[in-house]
């Protein structure tokens, strides 16, 4: 194997959806460095390009993926783009949330949450985990409502529970090959999210996104026979 080939051996290779703002930038920070390949998604063009302006300088290289999670096409293309060399690591963190009661959710809003929030991460960890190498993880990003029901959030309670049930059924079928799930369920963080969301929320009081990406790293940089599998992460002030 020649120096170049060598090289390209060593690298990391990340997939990181969500990565515009908030969660996933936060988490594609904490994970550059000069053995990185981060291959981040995202749908808002201008966004991504201040994470890739973020990240670029202490990367091997940035590779931007704009695709609709919400779509079938949208999953495949970014699957098709990010290429058939493994990944090291799938961070699940798209995510879309519909708040109102359920007698007011349309089928396109229903739809669209289970399109993003649970067919696309099905869909990506079952196209990538078979192909990652042992000690390889998959990081997924859930919420206190993966356990818990709150008024006007049925829909995104929904997808989350749905999400928590197959990411911890897949962690025992990939646990023989050595490849990690790790769980994260921060309680309200405050990302861009909240700008879409009818109501007063207390924003000071919510937890931040870089909080969350720490947690993330730190699980991460555990032994490779060690996992981190379900980390909670809370104001001090409360769930809100």
């Amino acid at each position: 194997m020649d120096v170049r080939g060598f090289l390209q051996a060593q690298m990391k290779r990340y997939l990181i959806t969500g990565a515009s703002r908030g969660i996933g930038r936060a988490i594609a920070e904490k994970l550059a460095g000069n053995d990185a390949v981060l291959l981040l998604h995202g749908r808002d063009t201008v966004a991504l390009a201040q994470t890739r302006k973020a990240v670029e300088p202490r990367c091997a290289k940035v590779i931007l993926l704009v695709h609709d999670l919400a779509k079938a096409s949208g999953v495949s293309d970014l699957i098709a783009e990010v290429g058939k060399d493994p990944i090291d690591l799938l961070v699940n963190n798209a995510g879309v949330a519909v708040v109102k009661a359920f007698t007011e959710i349309t089928t396109i809003e229903w739809e669209q949450t289970v399109g993003v929030n649970i067919t696309a991460p099905f869909v990506l960890t079952q196209h990538f985990a078979p192909r990652m190498p042992p000690g390889s993880s998959v990081v997924n990003i859930l919420s206190i409502a993966a356990k818990s029901g709150f008024p006007n959030w049925s829909a995104y309670c929904m997808s989350k529970f749905a999400l928590e049930g197959f990411s911890q059924s897949v962690r025992e079928e990939l646990r023989d090959r050595k490849i990690r799930v790790i769980n994260v369920y921060p309680a309200a963080t405050d990302t861009n999210i909240w700008n879409h969301i009818e109501g007063e929320w207390p924003r000071g009081k919510m937890i931040s996104p870089e909080e969350i990406a720490s947690a993330v790293v730190y699980a991460l940089s555990r032994p490779a026979d060690v996992t981190l599998e379900n980390i909670t992460l809370s104001s001090l002030a409360g769930n809100i």
